[in-house]
């Protein structure tokens, strides 16, 4: 829950340096100073949320799985994984073989 609230933090924290940058660009355009660098409390509001939602994204992820050969095993029983379904023939000759018409044609 605590990441949660760091990564609303740090978004609201973007979205105002976001239109703090703009009101201050207009304000620069209205003076016909379109050039000049951002005021150090933007920057440092910028950096601030970043670092926030950095922290906040750490916090809310799920925590990391195994991917070893062991640890997926332990999720499957041997029968799931040794049934080799693949290799296994229902078809077989017993009617040929077994025939009588087969029998009596070789008797012949």
């Amino acid at each position: 829950m605590f990441g949660r609230i760091l990564l609303l933090v740090a978004t609201l924290g973007i979205f105002h340096a976001a239109f703090s940058t703009y009101e201050h660009l207009s304000y620069l355009k209205a003076l016909e100073r379109p050039e000049g660098s951002l005021p150090p409390d933007i920057v440092v509001e910028t950096l601030l949320s970043l670092v926030l939602g950095i922290i906040g994204a750490c916090l809310n992820a799920p925590p990391l799985k195994e991917i070893t050969w062991s640890s997926e095993m332990r999720k499957h029983k041997i029968d799931d994984m040794d049934s080799r379904l693949g290799f296994a023939s229902y078809v077989n000759r017993g009617k040929r073989i077994f025939s009588t018409s087969n029998v009596s044609s070789k008797l012949q």
